[in-house]
């Protein structure tokens, strides 16, 4: 019955993860499982974000809501140092369980995050937040900057772009471009992004762009902002 199924996105947001890295932070990962017959099956993951402990993924989680059954979800969160697919021989972060139903109730959700039951990850927490996929128009974009600010001591730049849409009274992440190198004239890579997921399918929702200079250590410099709309 169609009717009753319809598709779910799922923004992700840590924060306060524990390190597995010696002298810098992990590059935490979320990974999307659902109980399928009893067994665990992955849906899905984010990007990974590099060296940091309060990561806000820009990739979401995509799913389908089937009304009137329990879906359980497993979120975890790894440390990826590797290049391999496989998180065996990745650190484990912490996770969190909880069905797609109490997250699609409360629309935001956040969880504390724990290494087995019983043994809390630190003080770390997962939010998630649901929206239902009523859009299904993409917005695909070309970026271009020129005349960047030199953020490096001994180098320029190494510029990259967030794109955060206005809702419930904070600016929520929407998409992260990739780094362009050593650059204060970058074109970045053309992308499609959901039109729900970039504004909430109103082109006239507050958009904030914020340009940053990337440091590999995550504390990345701002090279400035503008605020407008699609």
């Amino acid at each position: 019955m169609a009717h009753c199924v319809t598709l779910v996105q799922l923004s992700v947001s840590c924060e306060h993860l524990i390190d597995k890295d010696i002298g810098s932070k992990s590059d935490p990962l979320c990974v999307l499982l659902q109980d399928v017959g009893g067994a665990w099956a992955e849906l899905c993951r984010t990007e990974r974000v590099r060296n940091c402990s309060s990561p806000e993924f820009s990739k979401t989680l995509q799913i389908e809501y089937h009304f009137e059954t329990v879906q359980k979800l497993r979120f975890g969160i790894y440390d990826i140092d590797n290049k391999t697919p496989e998180l065996g021989d990745d650190d484990f972060l912490g996770g969190a369980e909880c069905s797609l139903g109490q997250i699609v109730s409360s629309q935001t959700l956040t969880l504390p995050l724990m290494l087995k039951p019983g043994k809390p990850a630190g003080r770390g927490t997962i939010t998630v937040s649901a929206q239902e996929l009523k859009d299904s128009r993409v917005v695909t974009m070309e970026v271009e900057a020129r005349n960047l600010d030199k953020k490096d001591f001994l180098g320029k730049s190494d510029p990259f772009l967030e794109f955060f849409r206005q809702g419930d009274g904070k600016w929520q992440l929407a998409y992260r471009t990739e780094v362009v190198k050593n650059n204060l004239n970058p074109t970045w890579k053309r992308f499609s992004v959901s039109l729900q997921h970039f504004c909430g399918g109103d082109l006239s929702t507050p958009i904030q762009v914020r340009c940053s200079d990337y440091d590999s250590d995550g504390s990345h410099d701002l090279i400035g902002t503008f605020h407008t709309t699609l």
